[in-house]
């Protein structure tokens, strides 16, 4: 084995004085010479522990091989046969915790960029369109619907569309990538990369349906009674949590989808090019550590906030979100005030946010996510004030399809129960995968769940094989 090159490589980026002025993206992407360095530094190990961290399978070594010959079409071949959306994965995977954490050279803390290298592949792909088709397998004869275009959605009509199957895609918006589109910001995710792919999945033959609203205008029973011989349940998790303290209703507070939509999926961002409202404060409080939370702040830094907080009960150490955007806001100038709880919004006549109520918390024993539990600290109550609060705390599925799906099992959660192994619900006929069945979690994982639950449908379908749920 080669001796390990411990010299990985920093991805360019616009400084945070710059970048907290403007919706670009924040990461400029490797250069053909730095993609060359790091993709010399694997190892090319006899056991690829890689591929087995990736929820998807992709053969990491081989397409990072396919780099270090600068046979860019290969490599972009070697991702394609596994992902079809490599360009989205390549920006938002959480590669620190799959796929570069079991690379050897993670244990020297200098793990292969494998999440830069893939967005290197992809980008350069996308400028050099190949007349090389996808290769279909013959029609199968049988349908297949697909509710929701998110990232499982999108995996799912991909898979299906490949192994011969007639696939329709439905869309409760009015375009097509789900939380790729309405979530997650411009700056970390181009929406031009994630219609790019989109439009990958649709060369594959899938049909896409937008502003239908499965449950609305055709319930799922009704899907398998018109001739669909198979459903794929992706719609994602859009159900926002709520603090449930009082005030939460005041002009001025948000639920960090509906602020996100605002801004991302409307362009509020681009007022008044598009006539979205969105209210700009001048002290901004988002409430919540995640990813979400991240990006509902750097978002109100850039609409021209005077002052953003991220407001988080525990402390730094049990942040969610990922390292790298919490150290992109902390440049950009975002503050944190961790141990802190809201308890109440506060108000003026006109209903207008004024700032909230809120305790100082302290660590307890580890609860049942194996984190620090946050308690209330006696007398800690304080003022702080705020014109726009985000409540960034999660979310569950939209109860919709549950409500109008005859028998289908729903946990007390609101998540769909479906096999982890199979996408297999208790309903015949009937699959689901992604944050519709976990709830809200990363986009890869969506796409692991969606690729297993085509395996397992594709089976079905051919009669093939029955897996037990």
């Amino acid at each position: 084995m080669a001796k390990a090159n411990l010299d990985r490589k920093d991805m360019p980026r616009q400084s945070p004085e710059a970048r907290a002025k403007n919706f670009e993206e924040v990461a400029l992407g490797y250069t053909p010479d730095l993609t060359a360095f790091e993709a010399s530094r694997c190892l090319n190990c006899p056991k690829k522990y890689c591929i087995g961290g990736c929820p998807v399978g992709i053969d990491i070594p081989a397409f990072i091989m396919a780099l270090r010959e600068n046979d860019l079409p290969r490599a972009a071949r070697v991702l394609k046969e596994k992902n079809a959306l490599p360009g989205v994965c390549g920006r938002v995977c959480p590669q620190e915790t799959q796929c570069e954490a079991v690379c050897l050279l993670a244990k020297q803390k200098a793990p292969i960029a494998i999440g830069r290298l893939e967005r290197y592949v992809a980008d350069w792909e996308r400028d050099h369109p190949s007349s090389e088709k996808t290769v279909i397998a013959p029609p199968s004869g049988k349908k297949v619907a697909v509710v929701g275009s998110g990232p499982a959605g999108l995996t799912c009509a991909a898979e299906m569309a490949r192994l011969g199957h007639k696939v329709t895609m439905f869309e409760a918006l009015h375009v097509a990538g789900g939380v790729l589109m309405y979530g997650i910001p411009e700056f970390r995710l181009p929406k031009d990369i994630v219609q790019g792919e989109v439009e990958y999945v649709r060369s594959l033959g899938v049909e896409l349906e937008l502003n239908a609203v499965v449950g609305k205008i055709d319930n799922v029973d009704e899907l398998l009674s018109q001739g669909y011989d198979a459903v794929f349940l992706g719609t994602g998790a859009g159900l926002p949590l709520f603090l449930r303290v009082p005030g939460e209703n005041l002009s001025g507070v948000y639920s960090a989808n509906e602020f996100l939509t605002r801004v991302n999926l409307m362009k509020a961002y681009r007022f008044p090019e598009f006539d979205t409202p969105v209210k700009i404060g001048k002290k901004v409080a988002v409430i919540g550590g995640g990813n979400v939370a991240m990006d509902a702040a750097r978002c109100a830094l850039r609409l021209g906030a005077d002052e953003v907080s991220i407001v988080y009960r525990r402390s730094e150490v049990e942040l969610p979100a990922r390292r790298e955007e919490v150290e992109n806001a902390k440049e950009e100038g975002i503050k944190f005030r961790f141990l802190t709880n809201p308890t109440k919004f506060l108000g003026d006549a006109k209903h207008q946010l004024l700032g909230m109520e809120c305790i100082e918390m302290e660590l307890g024993e580890p609860d049942a996510s194996g984190r620090h539990r946050p308690i209330p600290k006696p007398d800690s109550a304080f003022t702080m004030d705020c014109d726009v609060a985000v409540v960034a705390l999660g979310t569950t599925p939209n109860p919709l399809i549950a409500q109008t799906t005859s028998g289908l099992h729903v946990s007390h959660h609101g998540t769909v129960v479906a096999s982890e192994a199979t996408g297999r619900t208790n309903k015949a006929g009937v699959w689901a995968g992604g944050d519709v069945v976990t709830g809200s979690a990363t986009v890869i994982s969506a796409m692991g769940a969606a690729k297993r639950a085509a395996a397992d449908m594709d089976r079905y379908l051919r009669g093939v094989e029955q897996t037990p749920a």
